[in-house]
């Protein structure tokens, strides 16, 4: 169990049989009564953020995550198959349920995911990780000067904006939380 003197960003806890992540957490004492804990919550589950108020002191339920190491092994249709680096057990995930962060992963890719009561439920990918552009408009003489950008698909299938002097076949660096081009690798 958690008391609300725990709260931190990025603590999980449970309510209601739903685990979710504390965004933002902020202790108020009002001029008359007990203090309170006016916390941002993020559903684990589907993402969505909701606002919840606790009385100080009050407990609340840890959740039964789980982190663990995996690997990506290949896409079998809409669904991924990861392997238990420990047991060598093969884990199905339907694609839907990791949604864009599921475009980051190539074939063989050693990754962390959290298990919630046995299923996977979303991956700790790196901040950045490098691609190979597979298919974009090729690059002129001179096109190095200012901010322009053209889109450029990366191996994965996934596409970003990249600059203009960057060409078919170039290795280069991807922001995978905001899914930005960041250089050349």
């Amino acid at each position: 169990m958690y008391s609300t003197t725990d709260f931190r960003r990025g603590l999980k806890i449970e309510m209601d049989g739903i685990p979710y992540e504390i965004v933002e957490s902020q202790h108020y004492k009002p001029g008359k009564g007990g203090a309170i804990v006016r916390t941002k919550l993020r559903n684990v589950l589907n993402g969505r953020v909701v606002d919840h108020t606790f009385r100080s002191g009050e407990k609340v339920a840890k959740p039964d995550l789980v982190t663990q190491d995996m690997q990506f092994l290949y896409r079998e249709g809409t669904d991924l198959v990861f392997m238990d680096m420990s047991s060598y057990e093969q884990i199905h995930v339907a694609g839907d349920v990791l949604s864009e962060k599921s475009g980051y992963l190539t074939d063989g890719m050693e990754i962390q995911v959290l298990l919630y009561n046995g299923q996977v439920i979303d991956l700790n990918l790196p901040p950045s990780l490098v691609f190979e552009i597979v298919q974009t408009e090729p690059g002129v003489q001179g096109d190095r000067v200012g901010n322009t950008t053209k889109a450029a698909t990366l191996n994965t299938g996934i596409v970003v904006q990249v600059p203009l002097f960057i060409n078919e076949g170039e290795q280069i660096k991807v922001d995978t939380r905001s899914g930005e081009y960041i250089s050349r690798a």
